[in-house]
């Protein structure tokens, strides 16, 4: 259902539930939340969510549980906090995380490509929030985050209309940051290349992007000019001349 791999010092999380479309269910957002925290564990420097199928990145929330969600509300409290727990480990995630979105991205599925720094998108992606199609609503930090990346007519759009966007428009809006004919492979080679450079250096600057209004950013700036990796590949840059 999700599967966590390395390839060196890059994480890969692959969905992986060809019968359901890669629809989630509660216990797959649990499992996110637990990948996220080997993640963290971990020497990867970059993490890649990706799709064990062709033609879909997932369908959203698996709404096969959604019957017993009327007549529990325990259930309904179990559902949202799966669900939270799995996008905000992501969210939290101290290093870059890369979504490689190829086929159909649905509901809670572009909930959770908003959790990811960098979405690349392949030429057949379609992306739509549609919780107004089934009566629901959509968790507050998952708009709060299509407001941030769309801004608020867009968010708007696609939250009042459930309508499907391509490739081309998510891109347009900035739901999207990247092009590729085949999502996956264009979304490792860029984590190879995030890999090459200082993990430090990458950690400090998504630190920033997150709070830029931390004062604390200022001395952690400085304080990267004392670090050994900074030294090592200054060196490196001048061709030992230093």
């Amino acid at each position: 259902m999700i599967r966590l791999h390395f390839d060196q010092t890059i994480a890969l999380l692959t969905l992986d539930r060809g019968g359901a479309r890669n629809a989630l269910p509660i216990a797959a957002w649990n499992a996110i939340a637990d990948a996220a925290a080997s993640v963290v564990a971990s020497d990867a420097h970059v993490l890649v969510v990706e799709s064990a199928m062709l033609g879909v990145f997932s369908a959203g929330a698996d709404l096969s549980e959604f019957p017993a969600l009327i007549a529990d509300p325990a259930l309904r409290t179990r559902f949202r906090t799966a669900m939270a727990a799995g996008i905000e480990a992501l969210a939290a995630l101290p290093i870059p995380v890369i979504a490689a979105v190829d086929g159909g991205c649905f509901g809670a599925a572009v909930a959770l490509t908003l959790a990811c720094d960098i979405v690349v998108a392949g030429d057949a992606a379609l992306f739509a929030t549609t919780p107004a199609k089934l009566g629901i609503g959509y968790p507050a930090s998952d708009v709060a985050r299509l407001h941030a990346r769309v801004g608020a007519g867009q968010a708007a759009r696609m939250l009042f209309t459930g309508d499907r966007i391509d490739t081309d428009e998510a891109l347009r809006i900035g739901l999207a940051h990247c092009r590729a004919s085949d999502a996956a492979g264009p979304a490792r080679a860029m984590a190879a290349t995030i890999c090459a450079n200082d993990p430090d250096a990458v950690r400090l600057l998504k630190l920033i992007m997150r709070d830029p209004a931390n004062l604390a950013h200022d001395q952690a700036f400085e304080n990267a000019f004392g670090s050994p990796g900074f030294a090592q590949r200054l060196d490196a840059f001048l061709g030992g001349k230093r």
